[in-house]
């Protein structure tokens, strides 16, 4: 990760993306907060935890003199991947875990938020304000993991609950035109001061072909569109991996698409609402982009056309599939220990997304921000975005 200014780390500033986490958890229930549908759904209550153990475990235990760890069973229990850290509960069994109950983790959120804040009160060096700003740049990725994964509660149930935190979608209304890049050498990754997650360092050149990339994201009517012609039924659109998921799973539209009495609805976190046609579609598979790009006779944008081209885009609605495979820049380091873990142990099997999405925290919508999943990851706030 790169480094930052020292003058950035804030008790306030702490303390308010720390709170904003409990905002979007404000109006769940107990009920709500420990339940697991599916293995890559994390409980509600188990994001609250585990983004207060990254504080206590990189920062307070390490630095803080006479530090008392609030629990010492907390670290087996909220640990996440960090191998160097120690063993955890596996993955598939965070929604067995009734306890420790929710009480018990929001102290354990408050005993931590005091511990640090009175920690960055009393000065802080540039190496400490590093990891601090990693941790609070992880609890903002968890936020926005947070609202996938009670979405994906919420909308797996009959009631389809609403959540009393806004995220909605725009529309996407202003006709579709395609902006000419020519070919050329450019370059790509982050450059500047301000704070960048390590994958998207190592700032090198590309050459690009002549392209052309959509001022806009594929919209709801267009996607119907595909629906209604067989797109789901014509093998010839899909890779086969793609091909195999979708019969596997009997898919046949977006992830929380009905159809109700003739017409499509879908779940949001408002409720179930019938699909407005303007609106960007949304929860799409890299198979499904793929293969509706195949439909209209154009293609995915690979990450490094996507990056060039932004500063003409209006990004940030939903996270945008590119045809890129996630692997390092040139020159990248793994940084040493379990902060080493973070991003570069992922560099195999995952596809590039850019753009950022309506669930991301703003500053972490910037050209350069590599997102990445697997193919057949629909839960995330995911679109796409055509290019020729």
């Amino acid at each position: 990760m790169k480094s930052i200014a020292t003058h950035r780390i804030t008790k306030d500033r702490f303390l308010e993306i720390r709170h904003h986490t409990e905002l979007i958890c404000k109006s769940l229930k107990p009920e709500d907060v420990s339940i697991q549908p599916v293995e890559f759904v994390s409980p509600p209550k188990w994001h609250l935890a585990h983004s207060t153990w990254f504080f206590e475990q990189f920062v307070l235990t390490k630095y803080k003199a006479n530090y008392k760890v609030f629990n010492e069973d907390y670290a087996y229990y909220f640990n996440s991947y960090y191998n160097n850290v120690g063993e955890r509960v596996m993955r598939a069994n965070r929604g067995t875990m009734t306890r420790p109950a929710l009480i018990d983790v929001l102290n354990y959120r408050t005993y931590v938020n005091n511990e640090l804040a009175e920690f960055i009160s009393k000065g802080i060096s540039e190496d400490i304000a590093e990891v601090i700003e990693i941790g609070l740049q992880h609890e903002q990725q968890h936020q926005e993991l947070l609202i996938y994964d009670i979405k994906y509660i919420f909308g797996n149930q009959p009631t389809f609950p609403v959540l009393d935190y806004k995220v909605e979608l725009k529309p996407e209304d202003w006709k579709q035109e395609f902006i000419k890049i020519e070919e050329g050498v450019y370059e790509i990754g982050h450059k500047g001061e301000d704070f960048c997650f390590d994958n998207e360092l190592g700032r090198h050149k590309v050459y690009l072909h002549d392209y052309e990339i959509s001022n806009r994201l594929v919209t709801n009517s267009e996607y119907i569109e595909f629906i209604n012609a067989g797109g789901y039924k014509d093998f010839n659109l899909w890779h086969a991996e793609g091909w195999d998921f979708i019969e596997k799973n009997q898919l046949e539209s977006p992830l929380y698409w009905h159809k109700v009495n003739q017409k499509w609805m879908q779940y949001t976190l408002q409720g179930l609402v019938e699909i407005k046609g303007h609106l960007p579609v949304c929860h799409i598979s890299l198979y499904e982009a793929f293969a509706f790009a195949q439909w209209k006779g154009m293609r995915l944008p690979t990450e490094f056309e996507w990056e060039i081209a932004s500063n003409q885009l209006n990004y940030g609605q939903l996270w945008e599939w590119t045809n890129s495979a996630y692997l390092p820049y040139p020159n990248y380091k793994k940084v040493e220990g379990a902060l080493g873990e973070y991003n570069g142990k992922f560099m195999v099997n995952q596809m590039v997304l850019r753009g950022g999405s309506i669930a991301t925290s703003k500053n972490h919508c910037r050209p350069t921000y590599r997102n990445f999943f697997q193919a057949e990851m629909r839960w995330h706030f995911s679109g796409i975005r055509l290019a020729k």
